[in-house]
């Protein structure tokens, strides 16, 4: 994925990653739009900003995702890097019955929200040059957090999609795999500022260093991610969940 010169599509793009890496590209001189459903982050997000605009879209709204993909593209031809960043998270006592309802937005909202609009754009992408698939997974994808089980799952899912993507669209789109570790964003409560997790900043400026690779590599790897990432293959899984099961 070059660097510059992109028209770069960022779900999720109004907090937490996807704010911090829509705006360090846009700063790297590509052209950015950042969607969203909470319309006032957004446009704190692209504020004082040439060449970087906003456009609210809840990617758990099939319909919406099919009218946002034609709008998109109409209004910006040269797009040629999406990168699927909207998530959800939440903790869940999965050992008796309970309401699903958490569960079954958080499956729509991470694995049918990227498949939907990768699949809405996905031939648009293919005609572009240096096209570009990012799908944000997770640490998680490799070692679960027991108490966030569904999140953990949705995450490994998108991973094994990536590697399915990735061998289809081989020469024609690249597929990226950004797996973050703990970071200190809001994507649950009082994150921000846990400690342990890494701040939003470093990670960012790491992330950024991975994706100026020549090339660059498949899957985008901060060292503090490559515990998780790394376990089963070190031998080491066991130990690394239960050091989870105790957070």
């Amino acid at each position: 994925m070059k660097t510059t010169g992109n028209t770069i599509l960022v779900t999720g793009g109004g907090s937490g990653i996807g704010l911090a890496l829509a705006q360090r590209w846009h700063d790297a001189g590509n052209t950015v739009i950042v969607t969203g459903r909470n319309a006032a982050k957004l446009e704190a997000a692209i504020a004082g900003r040439a060449n970087m605009s906003a456009a609210q879209l809840d990617v758990t709204d099939a319909d919406a995702i099919a009218a946002f993909a034609k709008d998109i593209v109409a209004k910006h031809p040269n797009l040629n890097v999406l990168v699927n960043n909207a998530g959800i998270m939440g903790t869940e006592d999965a050992s008796a019955k309970r309401d699903l309802a958490e569960a079954e937005a958080t499956v729509v909202t991470n694995i049918l929200g990227p498949i939907r609009l990768t699949d809405a754009l996905v031939d648009h992408l293919a005609a572009q040059a240096d096209a570009a698939i990012v799908n944000v997974t997770s640490g998680l994808a490799f070692v679960p957090l027991p108490k966030a089980p569904t999140y953990s799952a949705t995450k490994a899912a998108m991973h094994s999609y990536s590697v399915s993507l990735r061998a289809q669209l081989e020469g024609r789109v690249e597929v990226i795999e950004l797996a973050p570790p703990a970071v200190r964003t809001d994507l649950t409560p009082g994150q921000s500022t846990r400690e342990g997790y890494m701040p939003l900043g470093e990670f960012a400026d790491e992330v950024m260093a991975l994706f100026a690779k020549v090339p660059t590599p498949d899957e985008i790897l901060v060292a503090n991610v490559l515990p998780l990432r790394n376990a089963e293959a070190a031998g080491n899984f066991p130990q690394v969940l239960e050091m989870l099961k105790s957070l």
